[in-house]
C-alpha cells in the first residue's frame, strides 16, 4: 500500500513540510480546483508536490498541469479563474518574467475565482545563473497585493489567506517567497481540506472587454481597491504585528519575510528585547501601522533582502510622522545575497555599540570569494550533454561562438569545455545567435535544452528561418526536464496527472518550423555526433540536430531501482600513455590521476557506465571492469 503524502495528511495533525509543501497544503485547504506551474528552482517543490499527489488531485476533482512555460501556466490558472475556479501558478522569479505580458492586465480584468501566483526569489543565486531579482517590484506595477511568509505555518496560512483577499477584491495575488522559506522545515498544523470547486463557467461581460476608456477607469479602481485592502491589512494582526512591543527603547526594527526570524534569534543571542514590526503585506504598504511603530523612535533598522524597497518607503514615511527618525539599512547590510543571523548580529553590533556574539563568516558579496571553497562546476557522471559538447568542440573553430541557453548545460560554461558564452535567459542561446550570425562571419552553434526548447526557443527558430540565418542549432535532449528535479516536459510522454500521452518530437517540431537540415544523434554514439556535427559545420543554412540520450542520473535511480547492475570501466595501465584526453579535456569525474605525474584511473563508485571514454581514449586502454571473484 502506497504511503501517504504528509501534505494530504488528515485535519488536526502537525506534520513538517517545507515551505513550497505548505503552500500546496495551504492551496488543497482553500479549495483549490486548478493548479499550474513550469518548474523553476527555488519553486520546483510546489508543482512536484501536486505532482506526488495527483491521485489524490483525481479524488478530490482538482486538476494540476506542468505547463509548457510560465506564460502558459499564468494564463492556464487566469482561464480556470475566469471561469470561476480557485487556481493558483508557481514559479521562480525568472518565471514571472516570462509571464509579465499576461500578468499585468490581470487585475484590470479582474477575476471571479481566486487567483493566487506564487514566484520564488532566489537571494544568493544558489540555483539563478542570470541575476539577482527582488519579485516585490511586481505588485507594485501590477496593482495586485503581494503576501510575504516566513516560515512554513505562514505559507500554508497566507496562501489560504491570499484566495479569500483574491475573491475579496477580484484581483490575483502575489506570494512572494525566498529560497529559505521555500525550502526550509517547519511544523504545520493542518485544517480540513475541503472538496473543492473545480469546474467553472466562463460567462462574459463588459469587464472582458477592458480598452480605454475602460482600462483606465479601471486603473482608478485598482488604486481604490489597494486602498481597500490596506484598510483592512492595518487590522490584521497575523499579517502585520510588533514583537517585543512593551520592550522600553527608542529603537526598533522591521523586517519582513525570513529576515524576521533573523532578527529574532540575532536579539535573543545579544540577551536584548527590542520592537521588531513584522511585515507580513509587501504590498499595498500597511503605512498606518508603520507610521505607529517609527512614531516615536529615534533610530529604526530595516532588515530586507535585495533591494530597499522597505527602507526607501520608511523614509518617506518619516518625513511626515518622524522627520528626525535614523532610518538604517543597507549601509549596514548588503544589496547583495542572502542575509543570516551572524550578518543581522554585526549590524546590530555598530548600532548598539556592542560586541558582536560571534564573527560574520561573510560579511558582504565583496568578501565571498574569500571564504567560499573555489571548485568548478562539472556535469554528472555519464551525462549525455559531456559526450555532446566534447564532441562539438573538437569539430568547431576556434573563433566558434557559442550560444548559452537554461539547464544542466550551463556547465558547459567551465572548463574544460568552457562553450557557453551567455546565459541570459530560457531560449536566448538561439535568438542570440541569430544576431550574432547576421552581423558576423564566424560559426554560431546554439545549444538548447529539451525542456528549455518547448520553453522559449520555438520562436526563436521561426526568427532564424523566417530571417534566413545560419546557426547550427543543438537540442541537448535527455528526456527529462532534469536541471530542476526530473519534472516531464512535453518530450516525455507523462503529464502531471500521471497520465501516458504521446511525446513531442523536438525533430520533427524543427523540420516543421523549416529547419533546412535536421538529424538526430546518439548522445553516447560519440562518433556518430562527430560525424553530423562535422558535416554541418560547413552549411551555410540553418541546421539543427537533436542529441538524444537518456539523463544519466535518472537512467541509474531507475537501473538501481529494478536492481540491474551497470558496468562500470577501468583504466589498463599497459595500455595507457597518460596523454591526459579522458580527464583534461573530457573531464570526466570519475576520472582521476595519481598526483603528482602518476597513474590514470576510474573511481568505480563514480563511473557510470557510459562507455563515452572508451570511445575518445587514442590507445584503447579503457575497459569494463571485472568483478574479483
Amino acid at each position: 500500500m502506497a504511503r501517504t503524502h504528509r501534505v494530504v495528511e488528515l485535519k488536526g495533525k502537525k506534520v513538517i513540510l517545507l515551505g513550497n509543501e505548505a503552500v500546496v497544503r495551504g492551496a488543497l485547504e482553500a479549495g483549490v480546483g486548478f493548479a499550474s506551474a513550469y518548474p523553476g528552482t527555488p519553486s520546483s517543490e510546489i508543482p512536484d508536490t501536486f505532482h506526488a499527489i495527483h491521485e489524490n488531485l483525481k479524488q478530490l476533482g482538482s486538476y494540476f498541469e506542468y505547463s509548457t512555460n510560465e506564460k502558459c501556466a499564468m494564463e492556464a490558472a487566469a482561464g480556470a479563474a475566469f471561469s470561476g475556479v480557485r487556481s493558483i501558478v508557481s514559479m521562480k522569479h525568472f518565471g514571472v518574467n516570462v509571464a509579465s505580458d499576461s500578468t499585468y492586465p490581470l487585475a484590470f480584468y479582474g477575476v471571479k475565482g481566486g487567483m493566487v501566483i506564487v514566484t520564488a526569489d532566489d537571494p544568493g543565486c544558489w540555483s539563478s545563473g542570470q541575476s539577482e531579482q527582488d519579485s516585490r517590484w511586481f505588485a507594485r506595477i501590477g496593482h495586485m497585493p503581494m503576501l510575504e511568509p516566513s516560515d512554513p505555518q505562514e505559507c500554508k496560512d497566507f496562501t489560504k489567506l491570499a484566495f479569500d483577499i483574491s475573491e475579496n477584491l477580484g484581483v490575483p495575488v502575489f506570494i512572494r517567497l525566498t529560497t529559505r522559506v521555500s525550502h526550509v522545515s517547519g511544523i504545520v498544523n493542518l485544517d480540513k481540506i475541503p472538496k473543492p470547486k473545480a469546474k467553472g463557467r466562463f460567462t462574459p461581460d463588459t469587464k472582458w472587454q477592458t480598452l480605454p476608456p475602460l482600462l483606465l477607469k479601471r486603473h482608478i479602481e485598482l488604486h481604490g481597491l489597494m486602498k481597500k485592502l490596506q484598510a483592512l491589512a492595518e487590522k490584521d494582526k497575523k499579517l502585520n504585528y510588533v514583537s517585543n512591543k512593551d520592550a522600553k527603547s527608542d529603537f526598533g526594527i522591521i523586517a519582513n519575510g525570513v529576515t524576521y526570524h533573523y532578527v529574532m534569534e540575532a536579539l535573543k543571542n545579544f540577551n536584548l528585547k527590542i520592537p521588531v514590526l513584522k511585515l507580513g503585506l509587501a504590498w499595498p504598504l500597511p503605512e498606518q501601522t508603520i507610521n505607529s511603530f517609527i512614531k516615536g523612535l529615534k533610530k529604526v533598522f530595516i532588515v530586507e533582502e535585495l533591494e530597499p524597497i522597505l527602507e526607501s518607503d520608511v523614509k518617506r514615511l518619516a518625513k511626515d510622522v518622524n522627520p528626525k527618525l535614523n532610518v538604517l539599512g543597507k549601509d549596514l547590510l548588503c544589496y547583495s545575497g542572502e542575509y543570516r543571523t551572524d550578518l543581522i548580529e554585526k549590524g546590530l553590533g555598530v548600532i548598539l555599540k556592542k560586541k558582536v556574539p560571534r564573527k560574520p563568516s561573510c560579511l558582504c558579496e565583496d568578501t565571498l570569494g574569500k571564504i567560499a571553497i573555489k571548485r568548478p562546476a562539472t556535469f554528472c557522471p555519464g551525462c549525455p550533454h559531456r559526450s555532446t559538447f566534447y564532441a562539438v568542440k573538437q569539430e568547431s573553430p576556434k573563433d566558434a561562438v557559442f550560444g548559452g541557453d537554461v539547464g544542466c548545460y550551463v556547465i558547459g560554461i567551465f572548463k574544460p569545455f568552457e562553450m557557453q558564452d551567455w546565459l541570459i535567459s530560457m531560449g536566448a542561446g538561439p535568438g542570440i545567435s541569430h544576431g550574432i550570425a547576421k552581423v558576423s562571419d564566424q560559426k554560431v552553434i546554439a545549444f538548447v535544452g529539451d525542456s528549455t526548447f518547448f520553453h522559449g526557443a520555438m520562436p526563436q527558430l521561426v526568427n532564424i528561418v523566417f530571417n534566413k540565418s545560419n546557426p547550427m542549432v543543438v537540442a541537448l535532449d535527455n528526456r527529462i526536464t532534469a536541471m530542476t528535479g526530473h519534472q516531464p516536459n512535453p518530450s516525455t510522454g507523462i503529464t502531471g496527472m500521471g497520465e501516458q500521452v504521446d511525446p513531442l518530437k523536438i525533430e520533427n517540431i524543427a523540420t516543421a518550423f523549416g529547419m533546412k537540415d535536421v538529424a538526430v544523434v546518439n548522445s553516447f554514439n560519440l562518433a556518430q555526433v562527430r560525424t553530423k556535427v562535422k558535416e554541418y559545420m560547413v552549411k551555410d543554412t540553418s541546421t539543427f540536430i537533436v542529441s538524444r540520450g537518456d539523463c544519466r542520473l535518472r537512467y541509474m535511480r531507475l537501473m538501481r531501482h529494478k536492481g540491474v547492475k551497470v558496468p562500470v570501466f577501468e583504466i589498463d595501465k599497459n595500455k595507457c600513455t597518460k596523454c591526459g584526453e579522458c580527464l583534461y579535456n573530457f573531464g570526466c569525474p570519475a576520472i582521476h590521476r595519481e598526483e603528482p605525474n602518476g597513474d590514470f584511473y576510474i573511481d568505480p563508485d563514480f563511473c557510470w557506465g557510459c562507455s563515452v571514454c572508451g570511445q575518445l581514449c587514442p590507445e584503447k586502454a579503457m575497459r569494463v571492469k571485472q568483478d574479483k571473484k
